[in-house]
């Protein structure tokens, strides 16, 4: 299960004090405002907690024509990236760019109200949107996608490859994760994209 964008288990080994992980959250907060702000004026943000994943940052971002952009990230990328220093700011910044596409602005979409609304959602768009990214990218090879049931994590998008016959060729992600990068204004595709492109390099064909 690839899972590694959520924030379960931030501090991994280590026990954190409620106090350092206030912490740890307003200072990831101020990095993400500080590197949108390479590329943008006008940057505002939010803290929102979610149940399954802990802190999520939501920012704002503002066009020339004073239209909002809405993006949001989880603790754990947010982490990583700024530690990686493989540019963040630019990282981040590439969402809203992509976003900006839209012209008029593009804020978070509206929460379902029950599950019939998350199902047709589910239905209707995340699931045709991610079959047809991930199609189109490894067109003419034969891709292997579609939703299944993972006795620990429940629905999942399960991706591979059937010319791969040798070892792991298939990878699962929850559902509800790829959900929620629908609803913060991400691309859930990108994370099967991902993982297709991690089983392609471990059998040396990336």
């Amino acid at each position: 299960m690839n899972n590694e964008t959520t924030n379960e288990e931030v501090n991994d080994n280590q026990e954190m004090s409620e106090e350092n992980f206030v912490e740890l959250v307003n200072a990831v907060y101020q990095n993400g405002i500080i590197s949108l702000k390479v590329h943008f004026n006008e940057v505002e943000g939010q803290v929102i907690q979610l149940e399954a994943y802990g802190p999520v940052f939501v920012y704002h971002v503002k066009d020339e024509s004073n239209n909002i952009y809405t993006c949001g990230f989880f603790l754990r990328e947010l982490i990583a990236r700024f530690q990686s220093g493989n540019d963040p700011a630019g990282w981040m910044a590439s969402f809203f760019i992509e976003l900006m596409k839209t012209k008029g602005g593009k804020p978070l979409p509206q929460q379902p109200t029950s599950e019939d609304e998350a199902k047709a959602i589910i239905d209707n768009v995340l699931v045709p949107q991610c079959i047809q990214e991930i199609t189109e990218e490894f067109a003419p090879e034969q891709v292997h996608a579609g939703l299944d049931w993972n006795e620990k994590y429940g629905p999942v998008f399960e991706v591979g490859f059937p010319s791969i016959s040798e070892g792991p060729n298939v990878c699962a992600i929850s559902l509800h994760l790829l959900f929620t990068h629908l609803q913060l204004n991400r691309d859930p595709a990108e994370l099967l994209l991902n993982a297709l492109y991690k089983i392609r390099k471990e059998h040396g064909l990336e």
